[in-house]
């Protein structure tokens, strides 16, 4: 379904440890990153399981005319309770990212092993180089034509 803001605090109040080191990391607290993804991105969706709010994902295109994008998605624990849905509909919407920018790009921490999974089955390259940011560290993820 289309993200709202009044998902924001569902999902923020009971996000997954992983992604609230990676929020902090970067210097977000897990509200703030929800906001932040969902007014800079272009497509941004909420994932339901039994009606409540459980995920949010979105694309924030970064360069236009190169075709370039960064795909995110911060969530509960309840997404990873749901693999088959989330390996049905992953596709789709990575799919519809690559039509508006066939290059995507950004980073996973080294220890979101479940997220980092989940990437690869979707298509996408795990980096090797790994990049500090506030003692976590990080490496890229990526999949199109550069």
């Amino acid at each position: 379904m289309p993200a709202s803001p009044a998902h924001v605090g569902r999902i923020a109040s009971r996000m997954r440890a992983d992604d609230v080191i990676e929020c902090a990391a970067m210097g977000h607290r897990p509200k703030q990153a929800l906001r932040d993804g969902l007014t800079a991105s272009s497509l941004c969706f909420t994932a339901l399981v039994d009606g409540r709010p459980e995920a949010m994902f979105g694309l924030v295109v970064t360069n236009a005319l190169a075709g370039e994008g960064t795909p995110w998605m911060l969530g509960t624990e309840a997404i990873y309770r749901h693999p088959r849905a989330m390996l049905r509909w992953g596709p789709r919407f990575v799919a519809a990212m690559l039509d508006s920018t066939p290059v995507l790009s950004n980073l996973v921490s080294v220890d979101n092993v479940r997220a980092i999974r989940f990437l690869r089955r979707l298509g996408f390259s795990i980096g090797k180089d790994r990049i500090m940011f506030a003692s976590t560290e990080f490496v890229t993820f990526s999949r199109g034509d550069r």
